[in-house]
C-alpha cells in the first residue's frame, strides 16, 4: 500500500487523493495579458525532480493541501496546509512519505 501523508488527517492511502498538478503562481486578474492567462491555465512544466503539488483528500478531510514530492523517486518531503504554504521553505527537509 502506498501512503500520503494529509496535513489535516495524517497517512492515508493515496487511493484516497486526487492530484490537483503543479503549484503554480496566479496571474493578476487586473494586468494580466491573454498569453499569460493561456500560459497559467495550460503551459505546465512538467519538471522532473523536486516539485509543490496541489493535492485533495477526497476520501477524509475533503480538503485541499500541497505536498513537496520527487517525480522520479516518489517521495514526499513535506506537506503543508495551503494557508501555511506561503510561510513554508522552498524545499523541506522532513520525511513524509511515498506516492
Amino acid at each position: 500500500m502506498i501512503l500520503l501523508q494529509c496535513p489535516y488527517s495524517g497517512f492515508r492511502n493515496v487511493s484516497e487523493f486526487v492530484w490537483q498538478g503543479e503549484v503554480l503562481e496566479r496571474p493578476d486578474p487586473k494586468t494580466a495579458t491573454r498569453a499569460e492567462w493561456r500560459a497559467y491555465l495550460y503551459n505546465r512544466r512538467a519538471k522532473s525532480g523536486r516539485v509543490q503539488e496541489m493535492w485533495f483528500h477526497r476520501n477524509g478531510s475533503r480538503k485541499f493541501f500541497i505536498a513537496e514530492r520527487d517525480t522520479n523517486t516518489n517521495e514526499v518531503y513535506d506537506v503543508y496546509k495551503i494557508d501555511e504554504a506561503d510561510s513554508a521553505p522552498e524545499t523541506g527537509e522532513t520525511a513524509a512519505g511515498d506516492v
